[in-house]
């Protein structure tokens, strides 16, 4: 059996991981990246932390198996009928099975200057650009931006304003400046924070951001980003370091193909009880349109369902039926503190706070061997004084 899987992210690998089992099945990955990467920590890479605990190397994560091999390109094109991918690169790629996970992409839903103006955390390019613009306060002016404002009220918005404060105070400290007058807000148009989830999560959530210092401004919509500020809920904000992560839209790659996908109403990819959208196609993960779509633990659900149905398909067995699983979640807000719910339980605190670092444990154990995820999981607790990742210092 020969299987194709395009995209690298936790769906794609783990989908991998678990074909490569059977040396008799013979797996390409096609991805646009050259490292997988664990979104869940992208917020703390972006506050100081170190970049390894969220970029893993394929080579890797595959380095022990012989029947996996990675192609680098990003797919634009897909001819179901002669069973061909077209990638960016021009190159041609035959598949007999194929697996589609690449994730999601940013949207700034029209507003105007956004898209120009604002920085994001969803890469390591996007990380970079917003570390420099802090690195240009500090080194041409010696001080701060007035505000920092966050956009997007979701766990990444939540995640990454609990630990904004703390990055630039010990950035202030590192380099001999005193931190005066900056303020750091996080805006959420829905009427609170985390609104996917449980009220009283959400209220308690925002009570531990204003103790942090994070001005909370909810039923807030932005309007316009220029340069220098901008256009909240009618009212302007001076700010230059504006943080988009509110909106995610699903690749274009699909909506360009109406002859092989069908599109939900949230934009996902409409599967069947086997999670396939066409004939030998299965979409996983962000892309379908599924219960708990959008997070790592239903990506790695999707992952290992279809990689155990398709190891029965080729045993001649028949395919078990898609059942969604609902996922706990965890939200970090701030050190030693987080938010745990799951169907109607929930808690808050250091003991939340712990089974999230435990969970960080298992997502890397979902990609690595034991051994090996033990570097990613500790490089959480490695702060880097520098404000680039290693290939950018030696620029």
């Amino acid at each position: 059996m020969k299987v194709t899987i395009v995209g690298g992210g936790f769906a794609g690998v783990k989908a991998a991981l678990e074909l490569a089992k059977d040396p008799n099945i013979h797996i390409t990955m096609i991805t646009d990246r050259p490292d997988f990467q664990y979104y869940p920590s992208l917020y703390s890479s972006a506050t100081g932390h170190s970049h390894l605990e969220s970029w893993v190397p394929l080579g890797e994560i595959f380095g022990g198996y012989t029947n996996i091999h990675v192609h680098l390109d990003r797919i634009v094109g897909i001819d179901a009928t002669k069973k061909i991918l077209v990638g960016a690169s021009e190159a041609t790629y035959d598949y007999q099975t194929l697996l589609i996970a690449i994730g999601v992409v940013t949207t700034y839903f029209g507003i105007p200057g956004l898209d120009q103006y604002s920085y994001g955390i969803k890469s390591a390019e996007e990380i970079r650009r917003l570390k420099m613009r802090i690195y240009t306060d500090l080194a041409g002016e010696g001080k701060l931006d007035r505000n920092y404002v966050v956009i997007g009220g979701g766990p990444t918005g939540v995640e990454l304003a609990a630990g904004l404060g703390t990055y630039l105070e010990r950035l202030c400290r590192y380099h001999g400046i005193k931190r005066r007058n900056t303020t750091i807000r996080l805006i959420e148009a829905a009427p609170r924070v985390l609104p996917r989830s449980h009220p009283k999560a959400s209220a308690r959530v925002q009570r531990r951001l204003e103790k942090l210092g994070v001005e909370v401004q909810i039923n807030t919509k932005v309007e316009e980003a220029t340069a220098d500020q901008i256009i909240a809920g009618g009212r302007p904000i001076q700010s230059h370091t504006v943080i988009w992560t509110s909106g995610v839209t699903n690749s274009p790659l699909f909506a360009a193909h109406p002859e092989v996908f069908t599109l939900a109403k949230n934009g996902r990819v409409e599967v069947d009880q086997y999670l396939r959208a066409h004939k030998d196609i299965y979409v996983l993960g962000d892309n379908a349109a599924t219960p708990y779509t959008g997070l790592a633990q239903t990506a790695l659900h999707d992952a290992k369902y279809v990689a155990r149905n398709l190891r029965r398909k080729k045993q001649g067995q028949k395919m078990r039926p898609y059942h969604a699983v609902a996922p706990a979640t965890v939200v970090p807000v701030g050190a030693r503190w987080a938010v745990f719910e799951w169907k109607k339980l929930r808690f808050y605190g250091w003991v939340a706070a712990a089974i999230r670092r435990a969970a960080d444990f298992i997502g890397y154990a979902d990609v690595l061997p034991i051994g090996q995820a033990i570097r990613p999981w500790h490089a959480s607790m490695i702060y880097e004084h520098d404000y680039f990742a290693p290939e950018e210092r030696t620029k």
